[in-house]
């Protein structure tokens, strides 16, 4: 039997393993044109002879019966090299989903595997793929003090967004969020990071509006009618809509206008440098970003944290409009292709 091949980030987990995994956005809609680094050299491919070895593997739940048998070797080899997604579960990928192991995200890893070696991806790449996806050294610890949010503060899963509130496809991931939420009651807390682009006139006043909201309780109600209502953010707009929420509207004014209001977005925006985003919305879950085109959707991923099947399938958003650039990139960017 061969030792599974760990993937940058594990070696010192399989010598020593220390806590379970904790932690593992949306399409990207509106991005800046800069490209993001996708960590480290990944260890080279096995052996021919190591290869040869391998018999192909089928896995519960994992659809192959597309893969012509070039690709069904590949995955084989790669679910038999690569560790388990789990420190606490130090064996291979194939081993973990055969043998039922205590690792929620093992089953979902193998199918991003099959997903990424149907798609063409190079060894090399799956490998470069699957560390991002699942190697505990990606989990990003977010600060959330101070942030709106909904849910039990103990929920096993926390979902953090960020969006703004002229950005077409974060209108778009609204139901998608809502679905989520509904779907996992009480075991999912959603906390919301204002961005606010450039080339969006109207964003900032918005956000602004929505905090304020906030101060009185309405924040959700505020966001949902702001996205609803996007193409209208005049401030006359935006006081109507506080008058509609029966929000004490002197009050709103004077927490809108504030220091802490501006404050709050501040902090975001340098949370949001450090990250390095390329675009909103941007969705992590547990600590690591969610990226729908290369791997699963939103509920998914969270089903796949909490160890359950996942409800109906929610489907990526999608907006007409294009994609719009991010952050101070934004006036340069918007001209480039994405």
């Amino acid at each position: 039997m061969r030792t599974p091949r760990p993937f940058l980030g594990y070696l010192a987990l399989t010598i020593a393993p220390t806590v379970a995994l904790s932690a593992l956005a949306l399409v990207s809609g509106c991005k800046d044109g800069s490209s993001g680094s996708s960590g480290g050299d990944v260890p080279a491919a096995a052996s021919g002879a190591a290869t040869a070895e391998v018999k192909d593997v089928v896995l519960p739940g994992v659809d192959t019966s597309a893969m012509t048998p070039r690709e069904r070797h590949e995955f084989s080899s790669l679910v038999t090299d690569l560790f388990a997604p789990c420190p606490s579960v130090p064996v291979s990928l194939a081993t973990c989903v055969l043998e039922k192991r205590p690792c929620g995200q093992c089953g979902m890893a193998a199918k991003v595997i099959a997903h990424l070696v149907r798609g063409g991806a190079s060894e090399a790449d799956v490998e470069r793929s699957y560390k991002e996806r699942f190697d505990p050294s990606g989990v990003k610890t977010l600060p959330i003090a101070g942030s709106p949010a909904k849910g039990p503060e103990g929920a096993p899963v926390t979902v953090v967004e960020f969006a703004d509130f002229e950005c077409p496809h974060c209108r778009a991931a609204v139901p998608m969020v809502d679905a989520v939420l509904s779907a996992h009651a009480d075991k999912v807390r959603l906390v919301y990071k204002f961005v606010v682009l450039s080339m969006h006139v109207h964003a900032e006043a918005a956000a602004r509006a929505a905090w304020a909201a906030g101060q009185q309780g309405k924040f959700w109600e505020m966001e949902h009618l702001l996205f609803e209502r996007q193409d209208h953010l005049e401030q006359a707009d935006l006081e109507r809509y506080a008058q509609i929420l029966k929000l004490d509207v002197g009050q709103w004014k004077i927490d809108m206008e504030s220091a802490a209001a501006k404050d709050r977005i501040a902090q975001d925006k340098k949370l949001e440098d450090d990250l390095k985003l390329l675009g909103t919305p941007t969705i992590y879950v547990n600590g690591r970003e969610l990226d729908l085109e290369q791997d699963e959707s939103l509920e998914e991923r969270v089903a796949g944290e909490l160890g359950v099947p996942a409800a109906v399938p929610s489907a990526a958003p999608s907006a007409s409009a294009a994609p719009a650039p991010s952050g101070s990139a934004a006036a340069s960017a918007s001209a480039k292709p994405h």
